[in-house]
């Protein structure tokens, strides 16, 4: 029946296509569900967060960027759903309750992924702590990101800030996190919940693709049982040579497309059932499957897309300030200064805290209890300055020179010369002559080493 081959193949659009290719495969979709996973309580969350920590091992080594490739993937993929959905909106054909979530949220997605795209520059996560190849599939993924897809998994998408703080409260009772990986939860959250909505969005597109294989197999059987009755084995013969998926999403809508039509179904679903049989299978079964697979998917979808809007709703300084052990011990300032400060001003202290971390082999959490050491220990002096008593003079004033040196960080290359202008400021040097040489430039005033080596800035 050379007419059935044409439509079929008209069938399969552009769009269609570009889901059955071979780069974009069932296989795919199916190693790679919505991040599903055992719904967690409260308590359940907080025990999972220790788990995870213990289980967490953090490299040292440089790890390739990934998660602004998967972001475009991810975009590429929602992007051709939405029009594939649209062509069915279009043609007249149901689409399932997942597919009208994205649908008439997509605006809110696109949104989410272009504020994705700008709080993720290339090099973002450069600076965030990596998993080591102990972690499996997370192998080289910052681990706030692992966390980030832990909690969408065994919340079904669904984000509060009680979950957040319970989680990120317990993992830090193990493992402490860099205020750059705080600062970068909501990021990742938004990178996994658009990974969970592109994965549920895939689905939605192959299953759709398979509803609409099977509701042209059943007009074709309909049709030729009305006008020729004759011919149906013949029809049923084209249907099979064309191996049409075994799977929920087109056993269910052939069933239900011969069914409401009226047409006696005995032979065009007894194939069907024949073929089940090899996997013991049932119609009944895979239509109940069906059923529940766009249950979940639905309500994947929605939770997904209610917490997007969660995430552009919530207070994230707040979130940060309360979750970090940086900021705690600040607020432990003598005369309770810190905490009277505003928050651009707290922010300052807390970037210069990590700054003196990356320069030296301990943590943001250990420099914190140091300058406030410093700062307590001066302050009980006999001889004690003021202002030499408030944490502030050790992290952004003159006495941030005698923290670093205390706690042994590595010396930058400004501050360097910064330091060797200071002990040769004495230097006597002819009225409008700097001591560095007539160009001004303190390399010219060091020896040669003939050497082609340069020195480079810590970062």
């Amino acid at each position: 029946m050379k007419g059935t081959t044409v439509t079929l193949e008209e069938l399969l659009s552009p769009l269609k296509q570009y889901f059955l290719k071979d780069t974009f495969v069932r296989s795919d979709i199916n190693n790679t569900p919505p991040l599903r996973a055992e719904l967690f309580t409260l308590e359940q969350f907080g025990q999972h967060a220790s788990e995870l920590a213990l289980r967490h091992e953090v490299t040292q080594k440089r790890t390739p960027e990934h998660l602004l490739k998967r972001l475009a993937e991810n975009e590429d993929v929602l992007v051709h759903v939405m029009d594939l959905l649209q062509e069915a909106v279009q043609n007249k054909t149901p689409i399932s309750p997942a597919g009208e979530w994205l649908l008439d949220n997509f605006y809110l997605i696109d949104e989410q992924i272009q504020i994705g795209k700008k709080h993720l520059p290339k090099g973002y996560s450069k600076g965030l702590p990596k998993l080591s190849s102990n972690s499996g599939t997370s192998s080289g993924l910052p681990r706030v990101y692992d966390i980030a897809i832990e909690i969408i998994s065994h919340s079904d998408g669904h984000l509060d800030i009680h979950i957040l703080n319970r989680f990120i409260e317990t993992y830090q009772k193990i493992n402490e996190l860099t205020l750059g990986e705080l600062w970068a939860i909501p990021i990742m959250l938004r990178l996994a919940l658009l990974e969970n909505l592109r994965r549920v969005a895939a689905r939605v597109a192959i299953d759709r693709i398979d509803a609409n294989t099977a509701h042209h197999w059943a007009d074709c059987i309909i049709e030729t049982a009305e006008k020729n009755p004759k011919n149906l084995v013949l029809t049923m013969a084209d249907m099979a040579r064309s191996n049409p998926p075994m799977v929920s999403a087109f056993i269910a809508e052939y069933s239900r497309k011969l069914q409401w039509k009226g047409v006696n179904p005995t032979l065009p679903l007894s194939w069907i059932e024949q073929h089940l049989t090899e996997t013991g299978d049932t119609i009944n079964g895979m239509v109940l499957a069906e059923n529940q697979k766009q249950a979940a998917d639905h309500v994947s979808m929605s939770n997904s897309i209610k917490s997007l809007r969660f995430l552009a709703k919530t207070n994230w300084r707040n979130f940060v300030e309360a979750r970090s052990l940086v900021e705690r011990t600040l607020r432990n300032d003598v005369d309770n200064i810190y905490s009277l400060m505003d928050f651009h001003t707290r922010d300052q202290y807390r970037h210069s805290v990590e700054k003196i971390a990356k320069k030296s082999r301990i943590s943001e959490h250990e420099v914190a209890q140091a300058v406030i050491k410093i700062a307590r220990e001066h302050s009980e002096a006999s001889t004690a300055e003021p202002h030499k008593s408030h944490v502030g003079y050790y992290l952004i004033d003159e006495g941030l020179n005698t923290a670093e040196k205390l706690l042994k960080a590595r010396r930058s290359f400004a501050q360097f010369f910064s330091e060797f202008f200071s002990r040769n400021a004495s230097v006597e040097s002819p009225k409008g002559v700097s001591p560095l040489g007539s160009h001004g430039t303190v390399l010219e005033s060091l020896p040669s080493h003939g050497s082609s080596c340069s020195f480079t800035k810590d970062v």
